[in-house]
């Protein structure tokens, strides 16, 4: 009787790909030590508040909790957000349509990019607070205000990158794509807005902060709702958690905003490695 050899066989979903363990390994020790600094710094800004300096300046986090529930229990928060959320919203959607249109434009015919350059540039110059007083004059207090001051924020970082993506467009592709029989608009279309993607979604990312930066200090200056507004209630009044919690608030706004913009961003872009 002749023996047979046998040999172990290993299941290949148990197989895992070491670089694969690694990353995971690497995102752990991320998420942990992002964990750890956030504890110490607020035991450390807990332990000097009132201690190594006054609480007037600096508050503390148990008494920026403290302003958050307050402000939460009495119907200030919710209404806060969604206000300063929708303006940012549609701000930031009006400047980065408004961005990518201008930027494929001047991708697309380098004519118009060169007559229209210096005149962008200025626009790009001007200080945008220093424009507020005008969008008051203009447009009122009202809700297109806040709008449109975050819209010209978002407008300028969106644009530069769509433009930047188009100029960065294998010409050669859309040669071939010509030669083939394709019109202009399917080259657009078909080869430049897919290859400017990449630009595009870095001009997004860039931006979504701006519109809710726009938003804020709009607020602050024309608004009687919204975050801006309870922020500048909050110092008027020499509170100093208040405005701390305020400011925590619009912070974690920003990051979530981002967080969303990068999420879309994976899914559109999926083909990237």
């Amino acid at each position: 009787m002749t023996s047979v050899e046998t040999r172990p066989v290993v299941d290949e979903v148990f197989l895992v790909d070491p670089s694969i363990k690694a990353r995971r390994r690497q995102t752990v020790i991320v998420i942990i030590s992002r964990l750890v600094l956030v504890v110490v710094g607020l035991l450390g800004w807990e332990l000097a508040s009132d201690r190594l300096v006054s609480a007037f300046w600096i508050s503390s986090p148990s008494e920026i909790w403290s302003a958050l529930l307050r402000f939460a229990t009495n119907g200030q928060l919710l209404p806060a957000v969604w206000v300063t959320l929708a303006e940012t919203a549609v701000g930031f959607v009006a400047g980065a349509v408004a961005g990518i249109l201008v930027g494929v434009i001047f991708g697309v015919s380098p004519l118009i990019a060169r007559i229209l350059d210096p005149f962008l540039v200025a626009l790009n110059s001007i200080p945008r607070v220093a424009l507020i007083p005008l969008f008051i004059l203009w447009f009122g207090i009202g809700f297109q205000t806040k709008i449109l001051f975050a819209a010209t924020l978002v407008f300028f970082p969106v644009f530069l990158n769509t433009f930047s993506g188009a100029r960065d467009v294998d010409r050669d592709l859309i040669d071939v794509i010509r030669v083939m029989g394709a019109s202009r608009v399917d080259a657009v279309r078909r080869v430049l807005i897919p290859s400017a993607l990449v630009w595009v979604f870095a001009g997004l990312r860039m931006s979504i902060p701006f519109a809710l930066i726009g938003a804020v200090i709009a607020e602050m200056f024309t608004s009687n709702e919204g975050l801006g507004y309870l922020i500048a209630v909050t110092a008027n009044q020499y509170d100093t958690a208040g405005s701390f919690a305020s400011l925590f608030v619009t912070t974690a706004l920003g990051l979530l905003l981002t967080w969303g913009v990068s999420q879309s961003e994976r899914r559109v872009l999926r083909w990237r490695a």
